[in-house]
């Protein structure tokens, strides 16, 4: 039996994300700049029994959670572009755990690779162009959604923190069983 903390450790391999903690912005655009080829490291040469395990007890297959970073990345490309296109839009949200079980995620992991990594050099593209007031516009969450402002940085840093997170899941869970 996993116990709380264990769970906690397998849900947050390298702890859960805080706002509060800045992030130099040279430092979130190498971490975005690599996430396409170290996700794709850490799902290489797996099977696809290996490819619809679990990463943790009740947690996504690791074929969902491929798909699922560039499914919010995408998300995040969009609220960054509305951020800098309007003043503190109020985002959308969306049901992260139910995208996880439409149809496409069930495609090889291949297909969101290959999005992530196009995504990713678009994004890129334009975030290295951005000035230091672009860095501090904001957008805003619907109630009760998460903070009610956060800046084009802390998002950055979030992002950040989603990719190694994500990535983290799937080369901690080959760790644990010997792939």
């Amino acid at each position: 039996m996993t116990d709380d903390r264990e769970l906690e450790t397998l849900r947050y391999p390298i702890g859960r994300f805080d706002a509060a903690v800045p992030i130099e912005i040279e430092t979130g655009l190498s971490v975005l700049e690599d996430c396409p080829s170290n996700l794709r490291a850490a799902v290489e040469g797996l099977r696809p029994a290996q490819l619809d395990t679990p990463y943790r007890p009740g947690g996504w297959t690791v074929r969902q959670v491929v798909h699922h970073v560039p499914d919010s990345h995408l998300n995040s490309y969009v609220r960054f572009r509305w951020a800098l296109t309007e003043d503190s839009p109020r985002i959308k949200t969306y049901r992260e755990e139910r995208w996880a079980e439409l149809p496409d995620s069930t495609a090889p992991p291949e297909v969101s690779l290959d999005l992530l990594e196009m995504l990713h050099k678009r994004w890129l593209i334009l975030l290295r162009e951005l000035s230091d007031d672009d860095w501090q516009r904001t957008w805003s969450y619907p109630d009760g959604e998460g903070p009610e402002v956060f800046s084009l940085q802390q998002a950055l840093a979030l992002y950040a923190w989603h990719s190694r997170h994500h990535v983290a899941h799937v080369t901690r869970l080959r760790e644990r069983m010997g792939w």
